[in-house]
Parts: structure tokens; C-alpha cells; sequence
């Protein structure tokens, strides 16, 4: 890009917060109190994202009568829940590929699970009232490069065979631009109904509060230091007191693990958005998005991007960044050269919005884990269970998460603990500094794949002939 131009879209960032666009809201709850003394309880949550909130609160919901308890070290939603582009996909495989990559025999109960579970989240912000802006509008998948056009094609050819494309919509490149407008666009795959929009840092808040109204008791700011077993239970120690519980359920994600075995499954990868101002009505007409789907490119290293109810534009993604050694840093929460990189490419595909201005920039971490979608199991004799490795993909696969911890907790054999995605786990990283390089070289190849028509390298081949490889 030119420097003239390259001024004129840093310009478009002089004005953007660096803070997420959800979490900048004055009607954000108060925290709750910290823990400053020792407790008792049936159930304990550690971790106030979506996977322990949902834990929490489908606890209760089972049991009205258990005793639970969450503790957040900061506050609810925060991190990645609050952060997030609020796409709640049905999928628990992240995305239809990795399923009939990983799972074939079971992928059909698990479209079927993911898609009930998706119509659970909308009963239960309908049953309690949050008001999170939830549509269900869909995401359309679109192809950017002829490569790419090919490989949607196949991929809804696959789903036809398999039974699985009810609800999706093939859209050539002028039915794409007719739903939204861009020159870059070449033709789309709309999953009609597998995907609902909503505002991320309202649905944690309004979990929040539906776990407080049924009687459980959440304390912030107060981070589970240790794991310990208790005779028949389990100890938390937190800084200003000890919990005492029959079970615990680990919902820390990115965090590092109270079961100090499951740390070398995951990796943080720092994710970024923008936020745009609203848009007028001129710049609405210019792009259409009446039907308000989300829409995700189908490169490698991808951008997803949504319109929001007060007409700004959310445009995340590309950059995925992996800090050496896999430290977590909140200096890492900002990069101005990605949020400079993410802006040009906005433009480049909404050059008709020349002038817009974003009003907010933001990054943060997401857990990731060699087979891109959640695992699960338990520690200490059945008394803790986790979930962890959602891949960007939690905002609704976090709900089945809860279910599956709370069964393995409760000692139950269901339909969701028999899955061999249950009970199954990926290939641990290796340790550092191989983890880095491998992930380094692995990033780098992917980037070389978009430049050469998705001509995958010798090094992502090996990767997929072992089932591993790390995702954009």
C-alpha cells in the first residue's frame, strides 16, 4: 500500500480505545466481593468465563439443592468471553472440516448434539431474561481466492453426501454481494441456521446474574491458587481463604491448570479486533447486511467479522500470535501493528467505507489445542473434572463443556460421555522451545499457503497425515 494511503488508514485508528467494544459498557454489573474467609460447598466452579458460568448454573438447574460455589480471579467475562466476536456456533468440532477430519463415525450425533445445544442457549437467555442482542442470523463462509471457491464447493458436496446440509445455502458471488458487498468476495456457503449473533460481555453478565438468583455464591477477585485433596473432597486455596467442596470443575481455559498434567494441552494465542464507528446511512446502503449474518474468509489466516445492532462493523482476526515460551502478558492485549494490518485489510474489502473510523481496538488470548476443538477428563479420582482447548470457538461449545464435566462429576454414563471425542485427547505440545518453532514454522507455512493458491508445504502435510497442526 502506499504511504499516502497507509497514512490515511492509520488515521482511521487515531480515535480507537484500547479496550474491547463489549466490556466499554456503563451498564457493566459490579463484581461481586472477594472471598475472605473459609467455605464450604457441594460444587466448586473455578473460572467466571462462559465454561463456569454455564457450569455453575446447569449445576443448579439439575440440582436446585446443591451447594455451589464460583470463584474468578478478576471478574466475570473478562477475558476471551468478554472479548470475543460473539459468534455462538452450533459446531463442537470447530467447523465441519475438523469434524470429518477427527471424528467421521460420530460427526452426525455430534451436528445433532451441537445444534441442540445451540437451541439450549436461546431458551435459557429467553428463560432468564439476558438481554444480549442473540439472532440467529447464521455465518456465511466466503471464498476470496479461486482456490478457495473450490474448496467451499467440495466442502458443501461433502456435507450433501453425509446428510448434513440442511440449512445451508450455496450463494455464487453475485447472491454473495447481494447479502453483503464487497469486490473481494467470490462466492459463500451460508450456514443458515448453525450460528447465532450476540453481544459476548451481555451474555456473561446476564449468566451472572441468573447463577446469583439461583442462590449461587461467586466471589471476584479471587484467584484458586492450589488443588489439593481433602479426604472424600477437594481444597482450593485462595489468597484470603480455603474452599472445601465434594467436586470441582475447572473451567480456567487458557489459565494455567489446578492439574498441573493438562498444562502442555493448550497454548495462548493472542486474537485482535476492531470495532468501527456506527455506520450511517449511506455507508449502510453501500454494504447491505440486511439479514445481520456473520461472515468468516476461508484463508488460512482468516478474518471474521460481523455488523453489531447500533451498525458498527467488527473486523477480527489474521494475526494470531504466539508469545515465545507461551507467556501470557497483558502487554500482549494491544499490537498496533496488527490493529494497522487489520484496518488496511478492512478497507480493502470495504473500500466503499473510506473515512469510517474505528472506535475500538482490542486483543487477548484464547486457548488453543492441537486438535482445535475442547477436550475433557478428570483428576483426583473422579472429584475435579476440566474442560479446556475450545480454539475461539467457546462461546457456544462452552455450554456442552459444562454438561460434559458435570456428568463425568456426577458419575454419569450419557450419550455425551461415550463420545470418543470425550474420551479421547490431543497430542500434548512439545516443551519449549520446540513448541515455539513448531508453531513458528507451522504459522509460516500457512501464510505461504494463501500466497500459492492453499498449496500446502511438506511441513502442513506431515502435520495432517499426523492429525495435528495449529489453527489461524
Amino acid at each position: 500500500m502506499a504511504p499516502v494511503a497507509m497514512r490515511s488508514v492509520a488515521k482511521s485508528l487515531s480515535e480507537a480505545k484500547p479496550v474491547s467494544y463489549w466490556l466499554d459498557d456503563p451498564g457493566k454489573p459490579a463484581a461481586q466481593p472477594a472471598l475472605t474467609t473459609d467455605e464450604r460447598c457441594d460444587l466448586l466452579v473455578v473460572g467466571g468465563g462462559y465454561s463456569g458460568l454455564w457450569t455453575a448454573l446447569l449445576a443448579k438447574e439439575r440440582d436446585p439443592g446443591r451447594d455451589v460455589v464460583l470463584i474468578e480471579s478478576k471478574e466475570a467475562g473478562w477475558a476471551a468471553s468478554g472479548r470475543n466476536g460473539g459468534f455462538c456456533a452450533a459446531s463442537l468440532t470447530h467447523g465441519l472440516s475438523n469434524g470429518i477430519a477427527r471424528w467421521p463415525r460420530e460427526l452426525a450425533v455430534l451436528e445433532e448434539m451441537g445444534a441442540r445445544n445451540l437451541d439450549a442457549i436461546e431458551e435459557a437467555v429467553a428463560r432468564y431474561g439476558i438481554d444480549c442482542d442473540f439472532e440467529r442470523t447464521g455465518e456465511i463462509d466466503v471464498a476470496t481466492e479461486p482456490h478457495q471457491v473450490e474448496e467451499l464447493r467440495e466442502l458443501h458436496e461433502q456435507a450433501r453426501r453425509l446428510g448434513l446440509a440442511d440449512g445451508s445455502q450455496w450463494l455464487e458471488r453475485d447472491a454473495l454481494r447481494a447479502e453483503v458487498d464487497s469486490p473481494t468476495f467470490l462466492a459463500g456457503l451460508w450456514d443458515r441456521e448453525g450460528v447465532a449473533m450476540l453481544n459476548p460481555a451481555k451474555l456473561a453478565w446476564g449468566l451472572k446474574r441468573a447463577c446469583l438468583d439461583l442462590g449461587v455464591r461467586i466471589y471476584e477477585n479471587t484467584r484458586g491458587l492450589k488443588l489439593a485433596p481433602a479426604g472424600a473432597g477437594m481444597t482450593v486455596q485462595t489468597p484470603y481463604g480455603t474452599i472445601l467442596a465434594r467436586r470441582v470443575a475447572l473451567g480456567t481455559n487458557i489459565f494455567p491448570s489446578l492439574v498441573r498434567r493438562i498444562r502442555p494441552f493448550t497454548v495462548p494465542v493472542y486474537d485482535y479486533a476492531l470495532m468501527t464507528e456506527p455506520l450511517n446511512g449511506e455507508q449502510l446502503a453501500a454494504v447491505g447486511w440486511k439479514n445481520r449474518q456473520g461472515l468468516g474468509d476461508s484463508a488460512n489466516q482468516f478474518h471474521y467479522f460481523r455488523i453489531t445492532p447500533d451498525h458498527r462493523i467488527l473486523w477480527g482476526g489474521y494475526d494470531a500470535i504466539y508469545p515465545y515460551r507461551g507467556k501470557l502478558d497483558s502487554e500482549y492485549d494491544h499490537r498496533p501493528e496488527t490493529y494497522l494490518k487489520l484496518a488496511e485489510h478492512f478497507f480493502t474489502a470495504f473500500p466503499q467505507l473510506e473515512g469510517v473510523k474505528f472506535s475500538h481496538a482490542w486483543g487477548g488470548a484464547i486457548d488453543t489445542c492441537s486438535r482445535f476443538s475442547a477436550f475433557f477428563g478428570t483428576a483426583h479420582a473422579g472429584k475435579a473434572a476440566y474442560a479446556a482447548g475450545y480454539t475461539g470457538l467457546g462461546v457456544g461449545a462452552t455450554r456442552f463443556g459444562a454438561e460434559v464435566m458435570l456428568d463425568l462429576l456426577d458419575g454419569l454414563d450419557t450419550e455425551r460421555t461415550r463420545l470418543e471425542m470425550v474420551r479421547s485427547k490431543p497430542m500434548p505440545f512439545p516443551p519449549e522451545p520446540f513448541a515455539w518453532t513448531g508453531i513458528t514454522l507451522t504459522k509460516w507455512s500457512l501464510a505461504r499457503a494463501d500466497r500459492r493458491g492453499g498449496q500446502r508445504n511438506l511441513w502442513l502435510r506431515t502435520l495432517d497425515r499426523l492429525g495435528l497442526g495449529f489453527d489461524s
